[in-house]
């Protein structure tokens, strides 16, 4: 078990439908950096496209191959979302492979309708716990940050929420709010890793990477450049707050209808 755990958040402005380009891009950020874990943005080889049809990988494909060599070469956890097909169906998935090649994945359950996402990729229902190196991980995506009871745990049983996103610039507000409420709520380290640049949807982005601790004030921010940022997480700064102050004793307990 690792009592401190870098993590290392890559933004970037993603080539448009270029898996090629962004793994390059990908590459040469993290060139000689040593970490825990890597984060990669939404769909991180095509950007946020409706293009699924086309862009679509099965899962075992070139980006999760290129994933597996990454995180060998890197000795680290890589997560990021890319579009996967399977079983006739398009999905945004979360993947998460550890340096020995095992993997395991979550897919978005809300699909945002605005950009027609509900009309080509196929929803999630699943939300596993990702443990590493004795911490716990609650993998999302995007949209999900809006809906706290999708995260909403009343028995403590993750310390970091990893959110991988394309979240427009337009927005920015709700997504540093939202970060550090889920924090609090949680009473866990909530991890927002965001892109910059515009894609050909005219869809303008800011950055603003960011992480916030179990208290819900900010430890870290990219703003808006094109950078890796890597934050050191205390799990026992984490457990010694939850001890002195358990909210989570007089939370109200309920259950989700699916598959959770």
């Amino acid at each position: 078990m690792s009592e401190s755990l870098n993590i290392a958040l890559v933004q970037y402005d993603l080539y448009w439908e270029n898996p090629d380009a962004n793994r390059a891009t990908i590459e040469e950020m993290l060139s000689g950096v040593e970490t825990d874990v890597v984060v990669l943005p939404e769909m991180f080889t095509t950007g946020f496209s409706m293009n699924a049809k086309a862009l679509a990988e099965p899962m075992g494909g070139h980006t999760f191959k290129w994933m597996k060599m990454l995180a060998s070469s890197l000795s680290a956890a890589i997560a990021g979302t890319i579009i996967i097909k399977e079983d006739g169906n398009f999905y945004n998935r979360f993947l998460w492979v550890n340096p020995d090649g095992t993997t395991q994945f979550y897919d978005k359950r809300h699909l945002f309708r605005l950009s027609e996402e509900t009309s080509v990729f196929t929803s999630g229902s699943k939300q596993p716990i990702i443990e590493y190196k004795g911490w716990r991980f609650l993998p999302q995506v995007c949209y999900d940050l809006r809906f706290p009871v999708w995260t909403r745990r009343t028995n403590q049983d993750y310390d970091v929420m990893l959110y991988s996103a394309n979240w427009p610039a337009s927005r920015n507000n709700v997504w540093e709010t939202l970060l550090s409420a889920r924090a609090i709520e949680n009473q866990a380290y909530s991890v927002g890793v965001n892109r910059i640049g515009e894609d050909k949807m005219d869809v303008q982005y800011v950055g603003n990477t960011a992480a916030y601790n179990f208290m819900g004030y900010q430890i870290a921010s990219a703003t808006s450049d094109s950078k890796v940022t890597q934050i050191t997480l205390s799990k026992t700064e984490l457990d010694d707050f939850r001890e002195k102050f358990p909210v989570h004793l007089d939370s109200d307990a309920f259950q989700l209808s699916k598959d959770v």
